[in-house]
């Protein structure tokens, strides 16, 4: 594969920046502490990074299409480091909040410009390696980049750790100034283009079942944490090594769930994975406290929520053979979508009721998305596609 280093340095940055976004779950309760704000306030610095992506990415895009890729990979990839270093400055809860806004709308934005990127700078039959080898650095920021995170934050405190990342951050923006060439795209993909694809019933029901199954995920997991440690008194390093068992299992789950998408067919996984999220959650809200029981009921929830991720997305591509690129686009907003829609339900959870009751709202939205699921493949008769 030609560029093979500078996609690798690519999936580096989408590594990152998924470590920022995903972070503040391992140490919520060391940020509220510090800011003087309740674990459910926290949560919402959460919620500012998914919506900023979700809403203000495609709209980025759309609006400088015609602007040199490599320019606005800088661009993006250089605001994101220097929002890093505002994190570690930050005084406030809400100068935090904007700057998790800024953070959000950079860092959502590269992400997507680093996967056109690294399909331009490899052979067309290396495309597909090309983004699967970026998304691999987003899921490993689950798998490595919170629990050293979690582990680092007892050490140098969570602020030093923006500063870390925005540091690291700059091994990408060196390798896109002297490696990227000169890009521009040949084919305009307008806002309206991407919204166009919601004018088909398929598309939105499908739309929505990534919204509710994501929303289920981000409604524990934000408060992953506080969850465990309401549970059993665990030190930063028994946290931080549960934590890389969890992104661990998030992995393997990406990996079986494409594997067998492929073999059986997308349906088929997203069946299952919702099943196993569903049932995982009930017994969840039924496990009592129990830690020994708790921890390998998420393991088995993480891995069935990440496998049915890679097929969620192989279904969007059949709905949009014409412009899959779209589909995706519009698909990757939802999940963000769904990463600050369950973080703010669980942190009402948490306000209204008790932490312990966050299984059951998990529970309720990937029932509704399993449900939306069984109604989506019923009408297996009807046309499947629109044309963008």
């Amino acid at each position: 594969m030609r560029n093979k280093w500078v996609v690798y340095l690519l999936a580096l940055a989408v590594f990152l920046i998924g470590t920022i976004e995903y972070i503040i779950s391992g140490i919520l309760q060391m940020v509220a502490a510090d800011l003087g704000i309740t674990t459910s306030s926290a949560g919402m610095l959460v919620t500012a990074f998914a919506l900023s992506a979700a809403l203000g990415a495609p709209v980025v895009i759309a609006a400088t299409i015609q602007v040199d890729r490599k320019k606005m990979l800088l661009l993006m990839l250089g605001i994101f480091i220097l929002s890093s270093f505002l994190a570690y400055f930050s005084p406030s809860f809400e100068m935090m909040l904007v700057t998790r806004v800024i953070q959000g709308l950079s860092g959502g934005t590269a992400t997507v410009i680093a996967m056109a990127v690294a399909t331009r700078l490899v052979e067309v039959q290396h495309r597909g390696r090309a983004i699967g080898t970026i998304l691999m650095g987003l899921s490993s920021s689950l798998v490595l980049g919170v629990p050293a995170g979690t582990f680092l934050s007892e050490v140098v405190g969570w602020r030093m750790l923006f500063i870390l990342i925005g540091l690291l951050s700059l091994i990408p923006l060196l390798a896109v100034f002297a490696r990227v060439p000169s890009i521009t795209e040949q084919k305009v993909i307008t806002l309206g283009m991407q919204l166009s694809i919601l004018k088909n019933k398929k598309i939105v029901t499908a739309l929505a079942i990534t919204l509710f199954y994501i929303g289920g995920y981000s409604t524990l997991f934000t408060y992953i944490a506080p969850f465990l440690q309401a549970n059993a008194k665990l030190s930063a390093a028994a946290l931080s090594g549960i934590l890389l068992l969890f992104g661990l299992c998030s992995f393997v789950g990406s990996k079986f769930g494409g594997m067998i998408a492929d073999t059986k067919g997308p349906k088929f996984m997203i069946y299952t994975g919702l099943s196993v999220q569903a049932g995982m959650l009930l017994l969840l809200a039924w496990a009592g406290g129990l830690i020994y029981a708790i921890i390998p009921l998420i393991m088995i929830w993480m891995m069935g929520t990440w496998a049915t991720s890679p097929a969620q997305q192989l279904y969007m591509v059949s709905l949009a053979p014409h412009s899959p690129d779209i589909a995706l686009s519009v698909n990757t907003s939802f999940i963000q979508f769904g990463f600050a829609f369950g973080s703010a339900i669980g942190g009402m959870v948490i306000s209204g009721f008790s932490i312990g009751h966050l299984g059951w709202s998990g529970f309720f939205m990937v029932l509704l998305a399993l449900l939306l699921a069984v109604r989506l493949f019923a009408y297996n008769n009807k046309p499947d596609h629109v044309t963008v």
